[in-house]
């Protein structure tokens, strides 16, 4: 049986071959460091959106590959985007394949696929899935990001400032401080690993590891096992031979200190800010995008030290724009109305001296936008769902389609500029992933190659008169080059070594000066420098090759650059059944909120179109047992859904006794789910409605009684929301709003109804990370109380609810961090941010007693409540807390007394 089942749009047959055939061909040379174990796993090839992303996942166990590749070739690398996914996502097939061992199967056993993933989180770090990853797709391509000194510019830059976090606070992050992701984490640890211990060393750790070998730390303690080293010695050794890489490490081994390199130290204690893809406006003043911790991404005008703010972003993939005479355009993310795995990259026109801002194109998917010299044309990289890269040009006045630029030799089109108006320069990406700089003939597409291809990343090119500028690696350094496109010398910037940053991108130039953006420990930061002082060198092309960082485990097995050898075979093609495996059950997943104690049987296709769920749930209160069934089918237009549950036991109490009966509800229904969102917010409306039959049947002794009743009842609902973005302190937007609407009423038997409204108001605080949080709610009933319907009124805190004829709301949270602790313990435990909340309810109640006289009531509370933002095992994040509610009216449905207490914990972790 192959090892993958590929599934992929009509049309994409090239693409999905070549990744059939790599893992195909690359499974078995690539077994030996991982295991041996294999289970097919079906990809699907998603080619409808913009996001470049794949994934492999348990529960169902499937992976998807999201075929539109990035501009950046420092972020990613240059290969073609299909052959990329297929080198990296597929090692984590062969991960989750062979860590079904031990106490991992057992849990597999007990709960399916989703007692594995939790096993496999919990005993192995998730810096080791993607750092095994990477140093594969390093290991079998001639680049991977193993190779490229922008993947590790995270750790080099805090290397640079001597800042020496804890693993923890490296593993969980920080809401103050930068750090770094597990990706370049995992790959330094398993590339030092394989390179000192073996190619075998880390199948023997994680095999331990995922079999729980040793309970405690089982990922550790298999370290030590096969290295002879403690997991704290094994990273210092493994972060140190990196550093000896970068030059942080003297002829003697000792570690050197950035002052002795002689470099410049920020002064700052914290994170401050990225300031990215500058543009001058004049020689002194330029604009720029500034994305910082406790606000979402602006444009910036700055003149001498003063910034001031132009406008927020739109929502965009990335923070690339460019700059012409008082307008800025770049591509805006807007998702579907509908379908999840369809988006679009849309071009948006700023003004920059009045803020306001238009779309230019709708439903497209263009990336890199530059303008014409006299601002009256745009050119954009289309990336098309076919697989396509094209070169558009777009007119400003209308956003209309002037041209496609012919592509005949099949290259990819990153960040092209106007070398005057009947030429283009672009770094381009060719079918084998090599890079070169391109001048493109406008009229006929014709191509001039720059530079000669190689591997090296060529990124950012900016054109100023005849020279263009742009970013490539050189060696261990991503470095600034200039190429007079008038003689063909080529010539790098050698006289700002020490800037204080790492690496320089994103160049732009006028008349008098020259900036670009490095990377340091505060964020991106842009370099602004007279251009008489620059000191360029002829080089005759850019040298340094791609670097191995001292790792010679890449080159050491017969794998080696195995993607080059891998041959284009034939293979069967048959179209892939919608219906095939519709019921695919893969989880048995606990979930125990007092009183309702739930063992719930998932379900979920390959495709994602039929959700299942066949469920279990034991009544702590009333002591019955629940059967369940539930479906939803996402694959038209609405999503249908329907279920059943058949109650055994439930229980009453009438005239000093308890009564028992069995019930079962049938439901139907359907929903639109709408995603508005677009430009600067994020829009989502849900609507929908249910049909529920439910049949009461009394238990023997009480028939004589009660007669056997039935009723049908309707279940309408809307769920808007509306909100700006939301910065990483913030701890909610800074402006929004949601409201919730649900009438249920009677249709059959009896004439019941229920009204519930349910809205929140978000505003700002008194600081940045503050938040004003407004709750209104009202819920009415019929006096008719034979259907008890379910009730989700959000009752004053502190008081025992019930359902009442009349409820109405008023409520007010003041949310606002505490501190910002970024310590753990044991590698267990850690706690980011502590926040509070205080708040006031007021609700005012009225029903009908026994004797028809009305009851009126009213429930005040005032409190607080404190939330420990945290993260378990280095891996979960949860939320809890603490309530405190003093109650200034009785509680009239439950105890005594007006001071409450409570924990607020998280429904369910499993």
């Amino acid at each position: 049986m192959p090892a993958a089942k590929v599934i992929f749009p009509y049309g994409l047959d090239s693409a999905g071959l070549r990744v059939a055939n790599i893992i195909r061909q690359m499974n078995n040379a690539i077994k030996p460091t991982i295991g041996s174990k294999q289970r097919q796993i079906s990809i699907i090839l998603q080619n409808q959106t913009t996001i470049a992303n794949g994934y492999v996942g348990l529960a169902p166990f499937r992976s998807e590959f999201y075929l539109t590749p990035e501009q950046n070739s420092f972020d990613i690398g240059s290969l073609w985007w299909p052959e990329q996914l297929a080198i990296h996502e597929f090692r984590h097939v062969q991960q989750y394949n062979n860590f079904n061992v031990g106490a991992s199967h057992v849990m597999k056993i007990l709960f399916g696929e989703g007692g594995q993933a939790l096993a496999n989180d919990v005993a192995i770090p998730n810096w080791f899935f993607e750092g095994d990853a990477v140093f594969n797709e390093t290991h079998v391509s001639e680049q991977g990001r193993g190779r490229l000194p922008y993947f590790l510019n995270s750790f080099r830059a805090l290397w640079a400032e001597g800042k020496d976090y804890s693993y923890m606070k490296i593993r969980n992050g920080s809401f103050l401080d930068y750090t770094p992701n597990w990706y370049p984490l995992g790959y330094m640890m398993v590339a030092y690993g394989r390179d000192k211990y073996g190619d075998d060393f880390w199948k023997k750790v994680t095999q331990d590891a995922a079999a729980y070998k040793g309970v405690f730390y089982p990922f550790q303690k298999a370290i030590k096992r096969y290295s002879g080293e403690d997991f704290t010695r094994f990273r210092y050794d493994a972060m140190h031979h990196f550093k000896d890489q970068f030059g942080f490490v003297n002829s003697n081994g000792q570690e050197v200190t950035p002052d002795a390199k002689g470099a410049k130290r920020s002064a700052r204690k914290h994170f401050d800010a990225d300031r990215e893809y500058p543009a001058y406006i004049n020689d002194s003043t330029m604009v720029y995008m500034r994305s910082a911790y406790n606000h979402i991404p602006v444009f910036v005008v700055k003149t001498g030290n003063t910034e001031r703010k132009i406008s927020v972003r739109s929502v965009s993939l990335d923070n690339y724009f460019a700059y012409q005479n008082g307008k800025i355009v770049y591509a805006a993310y807007r998702p579907d109305l509908r379908w999840n795995y369809r988006d679009y990259s849309e071009l948006m026109l700023l003004d920059i001296n009045t803020g306001k801002e238009h779309r230019l194109t709708k439903n497209t998917k263009y990336f890199a936008p530059d303008f014409s010299p006299d601002g009256k044309t745009i050119v954009a990289v289309q990336e098309a769902a076919n697989g396509k890269c094209e070169v558009h040009l777009v007119n400003v006045a209308d956003g209309k389609l002037i041209a496609v630029i012919p592509n005949k030799e099949n290259l990819f089109y990153t960040y092209p500029k106007f070398y005057g108006n009947d030429k283009l320069i672009a770094a381009i990406r060719s079918p084998k992933g090599k890079m070169s700089l391109d001048m493109i003939d406008i009229k006929t597409g014709k191509n001039k190659y720059l530079l000669p291809f190689s591997y090296q990343p060529i990124v950012f090119p900016a054109v100023r008169n005849d020279t263009v500028y742009f970013s490539a690696t050189s060696g261990n350094d991503d470095l600034l080059y200039a190429l007079n496109l008038t003689t063909g010398k080529l010539f790098w910037l050698s006289n700002y070594a020490h800037t204080g940053s790492i690496g320089f991108y994103e160049p732009t130039a006028s008349a008098k000066s020259f900036a670009w953006v490095g990377f340091n420990a505060d964020g991106y930061k842009i370099m602004d420098e007279p251009r008489e002082t620059l000191k360029w060198l002829e080089e005759p092309g850019i040298i340094g090759g791609l670097p191995d960082f001292g790792i010679s485990a890449l080159k050491r097995d017969s794998s080696t650059d195995l993607l080059a050898r891998v041959k284009n075979d034939s293979l069967p093609i048959t179209k892939y059944r919608k219906s095939h495996h519709l019921f695919n059950f893969h989880s048995l997943i606990p979930n125990f909120v007092d009183p309702n104690y739930t063992l719930a049987l998932e379900g979920e296709n390959v495709l994602n179109t039929l959700q299942t769920e066949l469920s279990f749930t034991y009544n702590r209160d009333e002591g019955y047992k629940e059967f369940g069934f539930d479906a939803i089918y996402g694959a038209l237009f609405p999503y249908l859904s329907g279920g059943t549950d058949y109650y055994i036991g439930r229980q009453g109490f009438y005239k000093s006794n308890n009564i028992y009966w069995n019930e079962t509800d049938v439901h139907g229904g359907l929903e639109l789910p709408l995603n508005l969102s677009s430009g600067k917010n994020l829009t989502y409306l849900q609507a929908g409605t249910d049909l529920y039959y439910t049949s009461v049947n009394f238990q023997q002794p009480y028939r004589a009684a009660f007669a056997d009743r039935s009723y049908s009842y309707l279940n309408y609902y809307l769920n808007f929301s509306n909100s700006i973005q939301q910065a990483k302190q913030n701890i909610y937007p800074r402006f929004g709003e949601s409201i919730y609407l649900n009438y249920k009423s009677a249709i059959s038997a009896f004439s019941s109804e229920q009204f519930l409204a349910n809205g929140f108001l978000y505003l700002p605080g008194f600081m940045v990370n503050h938040n004003l949080v407004i709750n209104v709610a009202h819920q009415q009933k019929n006096k008719n109380d034979v259907i008890d319907f379910s009730n989700d009124f959000p009752f004053s805190r502190g008081y025992t609810a019930e359902n009442l004829y009349d409820m109405n709301k008023a409520g007010v949270n003041y949310h606002f961090p505490i501190a910002y602790p970024d310590a753990g313990f044991a590698n267990t435990f850690y706690l980011s941010r502590i926040r509070g909340n205080a708040f006031y309810d007021y609700t005012y109640a009225t029903d009908f007693l026994t004797d028809g006289s009305k009851f009126k009531g009213t429930f005040r509370s005032a409190g607080a409540e404190v939330y420990f933002d945290s993260q378990l095992f280095n891996e979960g994040a949860i939320s809890f807390g603490f309530r405190y509610s003093y109650l200034v009216d009785r509680d009239v449905f439950g105890g005594t007394g007006h001071n409450r207490f409570e924990i607020i914990v998280p429904v369910t972790v499993f």
